[in-house]
Formats: C-alpha cells, sequence, structure tokens
C-alpha cells in the first residue's frame, strides 16, 4: 500500500512517478524499497490519468439494496420479542449493580 501512496503522493506534488522517485519518497517515509514492486506500480501506471481514476473513486456509488424478505411474525410476536429485550436488560441490570457492590464490599 505505501508503494501506491507514494506513487499518489508523487502525483499531488506535480512530480514524475518514476522507479526513482517512488524510490526515494520510500526511503524518505523508512520504508526498505523492493525494486520488482517499484517496476510493476510504474508499468502499471503508465498511460493511467490518476486524476480521472481519484475522481470516479471518489463518486459514490447506487448500488442496488437487497432486503431479505421476512417472515411476518406471529401475531403477538413482536410484543413478546420486545418484552424479552426488556427482559434481559433488566438482567443485565442486575448483574451490573450486584458486580458493582461486591467490589465496594470486596
Amino acid at each position: 500500500m505505501e508503494y501506491v501512496y507514494a506513487a499518489l503522493l508523487l502525483h499531488a506534488a506535480g512530480k514524475e512517478i518514476t522507479e526513482e522517485n517512488l524510490k526515494k519518497v520510500l526511503e524518505a517515509a523508512g520504508v526498505s524499497p523492493d525494486e520488482a514492486r517499484i517496476k510493476a506500480l510504474v508499468a502499471a501506471l503508465e498511460g493511467v490519468n490518476i486524476d480521472e481514476v481519484i475522481e470516479k473513486a471518489a463518486m459514490p456509488v447506487a448500488a442496488p439494496v437487497a432486503v431479505a424478505a421476512a417472515p411476518a411474525p406471529a401475531e403477538g410476536g413482536v410484543e413478546q420479542a420486545q418484552e424479552e429485550e426488556e427482559e434481559e436488560e433488566e438482567e443485565v441490570s442486575e448483574e451490573e449493580a450486584l458486580a458493582g457492590l461486591g467490589a465496594l464490599f470486596g
């Protein structure tokens, strides 16, 4: 990832993305550069309009939202589920209170 960041840094600074420039940026950041990765990145970015790629990546994508059809609960099912949740919350609250008292009295 640091190789891509180095290329973006060079691009933002208006510098040419070359093997030598990438190596300098990586070394300045304390990264031991891998010559093969640098060569591969420079080759991959050749002819790529980075500004256009960044613009496309920044645009929100309207993806369709898949909604799973859940079976409708039986009458009273929703109320029962809510009551169960409230009971669980009450149990947790009581447990927390007891734990707090235990901490006070060791």
